[in-house]
């Protein structure tokens, strides 16, 4: 069974469309990252699946229950970006409280550790620090063990430790065979923290797969070399080549196929190659190339 099965689903606010007739299934027990820019439909997907609001058209499902059937089930835990704790309580009594409204809640001690919030157990809510708070908010929403995490931004407060600390303890917590969905503005984080990547734009998905595939779809890597004054024509035929730049004497291939752009660039040209540099693709480049092509 899958954990979230959206079926051509829309939201709309009169005439906008926050999202568009969106497909989309995700296996149980894998951790995949949301990605968009700005006004993508990231969020309005995300409170449609806890049940925060209704779709205007098409179907939601978690674990074959509608969003309130499974949040009434204690099998979805949210983490979004806002949310006031109460700053009378501290960490200990704040976690304890909501883990015990769950049927089968992690350990309070445990809930601590994977957060990160063991030192801060007898800290009052209200003197926490904004990377602090968040942990909190971590913390709760792991408090009752739910089968499904969902992540909007959460590490948007945090520096950069915190932030180390904040993933190491989301891997630990998937690694017992949670299913985890987490929108992120950090696509380093979606690159380290993934092991599927769901692109977004204009409240559609534009492109779904590892990181390592999106980046090969997007044709982001890149063969660099010194020019030195040759010709330049025939490049852009190579085999991948998807573009090609020259900027201070040197020329930039961009390609979907590294090996048979270099090949050929040895064995199908005259070029003597000088200074040959190999790039990887970049996910920021990848994300770049499907969201402007979307807007399109």
């Amino acid at each position: 069974m899958n954990a979230i099965a959206l079926t051509e689903v829309s939201k709309s606010y009169g005439e906008v469309h926050a999202v568009n007739g969106l497909n989309l299934t995700m296996e149980a027990g894998r951790t995949v990252a949301l990605l968009g820019p700005n006004g993508a439909g990231k969020s309005t997907t995300i409170n449609m699946l806890l049940g925060l609001i209704r779709p205007t058209a098409g179907e939601v499902r978690v674990f074959g229950r509608t969003p309130d059937e499974a949040v009434a089930h204690g099998e979805i835990g949210a983490m979004l970006q806002e949310g006031t704790l109460i700053p009378e309580l501290t960490v200990r009594e704040l976690v304890d409280f909501i883990r015990r409204l769950y049927p089968d809640p992690l350990p309070l001690d445990q809930v601590l550790q994977v957060a990160d919030l063991t030192a801060l157990a007898s800290r009052r809510a209200g003197r926490l620090s904004g990377g602090q708070a968040q942990r909190v908010r971590f913390a709760l929403a792991i408090a009752g063990a739910p089968r499904l995490l969902v992540l909007d931004e959460p590490t948007a407060a945090m520096d950069v430790e915190s932030r180390r600390a904040f993933w190491a303890g989301m891997r630990d917590y998937a690694a017992q065979g949670r299913t985890v969905l987490f929108a992120t503005h950090y696509l380093e984080e979606a690159d380290e923290n993934s092991d599927r990547v769901i692109v977004v734009a204009g409240g559609r998905v534009v492109a779904d797969g590892t990181a390592a595939e999106i980046k090969a779809g997007a044709g982001g890597s890149s063969v660099a070399f010194s020019l030195d004054g040759q010709s330049s024509a025939g490049l852009d035929a190579l085999p991948g080549v998807t573009a090609v730049e020259i900027l201070s004497g040197t020329v930039t291939l961009r390609t979907a196929d590294v090996d048979a752009t270099v090949a050929a660039l040895y064995r199908g040209t005259t070029l003597d190659v000088r200074d040959l540099r190999i790039d990887g693709a970049d996910l920021e480049d990848a994300f770049l190339t499907l969201t402007r092509s979307a807007e399109v």
